[in-house]
């Protein structure tokens, strides 16, 4: 009986030739590999048509599920090209490392009488220090990843792991991990197995040693560990979440490029990567030649003679690209980290919750994929509403695969625009989450129906009610409908209540283009527009400069609402409150009033119910000498807040203004100076233009020249330059035959 210890480095592809090398000439009876004991049944799926990596083990406390562990493979991973070739040929694998049930449970932190944790050592670090590198990384390349060569590869690795854990202190965890795989081989030396591989982290391997162990001494290491329930899924994983720079401690920095090392060995790989690197640019809009690849694979071989190594790795690489091809940063993305998002089968091990996400985007003709894209949807499709729901319904989870954002549309049309993007963490949500319940559709309805139980305010309710009708679950609309009923009828603040009318009334005014019954809505919305008129006035008695701001909005957003869904009240009930606050007396030195009153006219002037002479008498009357010049100024700010059309098209309007403002004593002018430019600053460059023209009697229909005062044999010749870059027929020398407006051009052009 042998037992054949396989130091590898995690994700390593020189390590993953290596192995499969080693496994073909050992031909094993039973591979044991690096992976929590309890999965082990998970194992048989490496391998199978559909699982394709990266993948990941998801493993989770079930009482818990948020406290979750990864374990990553890729197919460049040592421990998943063993696997595979064990099950290829039907090689019994085991699975050695220490349970989830104990890594996860009580245990996993408590010192149980043994050695303190410490820090973990860089033993990569201190190999290619001994040898005279100061980069681990590229050393561990030269020696091992861009060579593969087998069993002599592994027999250096053990003899240097054991010379670089001489001195060290070994944690707490590791020795019972260790303690754990050395109980695990002397099991499948006991079942008889006569040639054992074990296939294990390099730093591990002196410790695997079971004739230096006594099995006593680890079982007394193994004792009275607390274990928990746990349970295991395979999930997609991404290149990204593989590297080093996403947190994950076995990470490496390059995982596309150790993809491409692995699949394409030998100097011919180099050539390869630059012809894939060409059609990533090219596929982008940027150039890249043949002359540039032969180029680029000469620079990075003369590259590596120059720095003494082996062969071109992965710095010659990129300085080579950065040299002749240039686009480094999409190389870097696209390839040296790379894209890619692995796949899970129907039938693997997942949670319900994620079987069935995964029924739904195969419906919806929506796949997962790491890259961050935008997709437009058109709601009018089945499959677009499909889509819409999906996404709508994740939201509602807790699960953010999509995030709408602004396009061609908004929320109110028959287009939606979304960024979408799959990350690994969202499958640790979609097992939090299962809680609710074996479906998409009955998880999100349970979730939003525990969220409106919860929430205190409209603006939380409304937000609630809104998702569950685009994510089309009337099952959490209904009590929903009831909460905001309840709600409404008990909250004092009309601000609140004026708040919510603009998201209500877009559900219902849009609610039949993602086919929503939104009719329970209505009495609600028509209840919430009763109790806001009827409290607007005496709300608005006594109010402070910021809460007359915050209620100017408030009545913007009613008329806005109102008109939406063209509501009885915009017809008489809100024009007559309109009139209450616009009618108010002014002549306080408080500025709040006037800014409503400002706002309330120029409403009632928008809507109609106000003649042009009505308001020019209103506007008089706030601008007199009898009302103080920061409540006019206020006046003026509500009248115009955002658009001077109103003083463009009505010069009676204009003149009031106009007179006002000449009348004011220069330290009143300076007193409401700045309010005003904040006003006028808010409109359009052209509505200034057009103001200052009608102020100055100058009305501009069309642009004109520039005076008088040109050199006509200057311009003329500026005009043939134009021409010859033109490429138009040359004409006459002098200006003769040019307007006035093309002269002033050209003169201005002379200067």
């Amino acid at each position: 009986m042998t037992v054949h210890l396989l130091g590898i480095r995690h994700h390593g592809p020189g390590s993953a030739r290596s192995v499969s090398t080693a496994l073909d000439h050992l031909q094993p009876d039973a591979v044991l590999v690096e992976v929590p004991a309890d999965v082990e049944s998970t194992l048989s799926w490496i391998g199978r048509p559909g699982l394709v990596a990266p993948v990941a083990l998801l493993g989770y406390a079930v009482a818990e599920p948020a406290h979750a562990v990864f374990a990553p493979f890729a197919s460049f991973s040592p421990e998943w090209q063993a696997v595979r070739w064990a099950n290829e040929r039907t090689v019994v694998v085991r699975a050695i490392d220490l349970p989830l049930a104990i890594s996860l449970g009580p245990s996993a932190s408590d010192g149980d009488g043994l050695l303190p944790d410490a820090a973990p050592v860089d033993p990569l670090r201190q190999l290619a220090a001994v040898a005279g590198d100061s980069d681990p990384e590229r050393w561990w390349e030269d020696v091992i990843e861009h060579r593969g060569d087998g069993q002599p590869a592994f027999d250096a690795v053990a003899d240097a792991m054991a010379a670089a854990r001489e001195g060290t202190v070994t944690s707490t965890g590791e020795l019972r991990r260790e303690a754990h795989m050395r109980r695990a081989i002397r099991a499948a030396l006991k079942d008889g197995f006569e040639r054992i591989v074990v296939v294990c982290g390099a730093w591990h391997v002196p410790a695997l040693d079971v004739r230096q162990y006594t099995a006593a001494a680890d079982a007394s290491t193994l004792r009275g560990l607390k274990k928990t329930k746990v349970a295991a899924a395979w999930v997609p994983w991404t290149h990204r979440r593989l590297t080093t720079a996403s947190g994950y401690g076995a990470g490496v920095d390059s995982p596309g490029w150790y993809r491409h090392v692995h699949d394409h060995p030998g100097r011919d790989g180099v050539a390869r990567f630059f012809v894939d690197a060409a059609r990533e640019l090219r596929d982008r809009g940027l150039d890249a030649s043949p002359d540039d690849l032969i180029a680029s694979t000469r620079l990075a071989d003369s590259l590596a003679a120059l720095r003494g190594r082996p062969r071109a790795g992965l710095s010659e690489v990129l300085d080579a690209a950065d040299a002749t091809m240039g686009g480094l940063e999409v190389i870097r993305r696209h390839l040296i980290v790379g894209d890619a998002l692995g796949a899970v089968p129907e039938g693997a091990p997942q949670v319900p919750l994620a079987r069935d996400l995964a029924a739904e985007q195969r419906a919806a003709r929506l796949k997962p994929d790491a890259a961050d894209r935008t997709i437009e949807v058109d709601l009018r499709t089945p499959t677009g509403g499909r889509k819409s729901r999906l996404l709508h319904r994740l939201l509602a989870l807790g699960v953010p695969w999509g995030v709408p954002v602004e396009g061609r549309g908004t929320s109110g049309t028959f287009r939606e625009t979304w960024r979408v993007s799959w990350e690994p963490e969202l499958s640790v949500r979609l097992v939090e989450r299962s809680g609710y319940g074996t479906t998409v559709a009955t998880a999100a309805t349970a979730r939003l129906v525990e969220r409106s139980a919860a929430a205190l305010t409209l603006p939380e309710l409304v937000a609630v009610l809104e998702l569950g009708l685009v994510a089309d679950l009337p099952d959490a609309v209904r009590p929903s409908v009831r909460r905001l009923a309840d709600l409404a009828a008990n909250e004092p603040d009309v601000g609140h209540l004026m708040e919510v009318m603009a998201p209500l009334a877009s559900t219902l005014r849009y609610g039949d283009v993602r086919s929503t019954d939104a009719a329970s809505l209505r009495d609600v919305f028509d209840g919430l527009v009763v109790r806001v008129l009827a409290s607007l006035v005496p709300a608005t008695a006594s109010l402070d400069d910021d809460a007359a701001a915050r209620m100017v909005e408030g009545i913007t957003a009613v008329q806005t609402a109102l008109a939406m869904l063209d509501h009885d009240a915009r017809r008489r009930a809100f024009p007559a409150t309109l009139e209450q606050l616009a009618e108010r007396r002014t002549s306080s030195e408080h500025g709040g009033l006037g800014l409503l009153a400002g706002r309330a006219t120029r409403l009632l002037h928008d809507g109609g119910t106000w003649s042009a002479g009505q308001v020019e008498r209103r506007l008089a009357r706030a601008l007199s000498t009898g009302t103080s010049p920061a409540v006019g100024a206020k006046f003026v700010e509500g009248f115009l807040a955002g658009s001077g059309t109103v003083l463009v098209h009505d010069a009676e309007l204009l003149e009031v203004v106009d007179r006002w403002l000449s009348s004011l004593r220069p330290e009143a002018f300076d007193g409401v100076l700045p309010l005003l430019r904040r006003t006028f600053g808010g409109f359009e460059p052209a509505e200034r233009r057009q103001l200052m023209s009608l102020l100055t009697g100058r009305l501009v229909t069309r642009p004109v020249g520039f005076g008088d005062d040109v050199d006509a044999a200057r311009a003329a010749a500026v005009l043939e330059t134009v021409r010859h870059l033109l490429g138009a027929a040359p004409g006459p020398s002098t200006m003769s035959s040019t307007s006035s407006s093309t002269a002033g051009a050209a003169g201005e052009s002379a200067r």
